[in-house]
């Protein structure tokens, strides 16, 4: 696909960029250039192609389900102006 000065304009006011005059020749090629290998990857034949969830088979190490850290409840609890049952009680501020 081949672009040409008008559309690189209209492209740059949806995407409401300022692109000087003199850069507009460049754009023009480079996102025809652009448009141009995304037609070539479109025209591959990808019917036999299992879709891959992850480019690569890494898999994620992970740690251990243990607590680390003290529980301190009735420590954050008690500085709290007001709790009940164990819930930190606040003002109202929706009407």
């Amino acid at each position: 696909m081949s672009l040409d000065k008008n559309d690189v304009e209209k492209i740059a006011h949806l995407a409401r960029l300022e692109i000087a005059e003199n850069d507009i020749p460049g754009y023009t090629e480079n996102l025809s250039k652009l448009l141009g290998l995304v037609e070539q990857m479109n025209a591959v034949n990808t019917d036999k192609v299992t879709p891959m969830a992850h480019p690569l088979d890494a898999h994620q190490r992970l740690r251990e389900d243990e607590v680390r850290e003290q529980n301190q409840r009735e420590h954050f609890q008690g500085v709290a102006s007001a709790i009940e049952n164990g819930l930190y009680l606040v003002p109202k501020v929706i009407e």
